[in-house]
């Protein structure tokens, strides 16, 4: 549909209530496609109007209630929102459903970070670096949880796992002290840890979800609602 493609061209403008006018005019002509709904949720997002973003997955998952990525987008969206019992209730059931997904288990060790649960955080990352042994992220984020909580020398060694993983070697990179990895849409990304973890904004939180997202089917399903990231921290 002309419609959608415009209200996608609308998005990547940065022209929001555009986008929202186009996509809601394709809802309208076809209220079951799933694909519409999830791109207006990312709409809404960037709009910061997250009560319509939740209810959009929510009609997604009436529309595929076992869909494991609907659930764990829609558990982030009620993070962002500050439902965290009710998020980490979404990130368990979406890991339930698909156990053997790296990235279900980075996600939630990243909002388990967020609300504190650092050593929580750590297994998650532990489980996901089993499923993908490759994931330099998941190895640096996890360090950097070790970090915090002062095991010096097993941060050292997740650290250097990234490092190897991704070729960086730091005597030889001094003016770039960061771990950089090559990101799901081909360009890179660096995952700084030389000042240690900061509060993160909800860009920020959606730019390291993307990192961590590294299983290709999901990566491929997923990667525009990821892409998308939110506009601000939520109040």
């Amino acid at each position: 549909m002309k419609e959608f493609q415009l209200s996608i061209a609308h998005f990547k403008e940065g022209k929001f209530e555009d986008a929202l006018s186009q996509i809601n005019f394709c809802i309208k002509e076809d209220g079951n496609n799933t694909e519409y709904y999830f791109f207006r949720a990312r709409v809404f997002s960037r709009l910061g109007d997250f009560d319509s973003a939740l209810a959009d997955f929510n009609k997604l998952i009436d529309l595929d209630p076992y869909n494991p990525s609907y659930i764990n987008d829609r558990a982030v969206v009620l993070h962002l929102m500050k439902n965290d019992e009710e998020a980490l209730a979404e990130f368990d059931r979406a890991i339930n459903l698909d156990p053997k997904n790296p990235y279900r288990f980075s996600s939630r060790a990243y909002f388990r970070d967020r609300i504190g649960d650092v050593k929580g955080a750590i297994e998650d990352y532990e489980r996901a670096i089993e499923l993908d042994p490759e994931d330099a992220v998941a190895y640096n984020n996890k360090g950097l949880l070790e970090e915090k909580l002062g095991y010096q020398e097993r941060a050292k060694s997740s650290f250097s796992k990234a490092d190897d993983l991704i070729g960086y070697e730091p005597n030889k990179n001094t003016e770039q002290k960061s771990a950089q990895t090559k990101d799901s849409f081909g360009g890179t990304n660096e995952t700084q840890r030389e000042e240690g973890p900061k509060k993160i904004t909800v860009k920020g939180y959606f730019s390291v979800i993307k990192k961590v997202f590294t299983n290709t089917s999901t990566r491929q399903e997923f990667i525009g609602f990821i892409k998308s990231k939110f506009n601000g921290e939520p109040k």
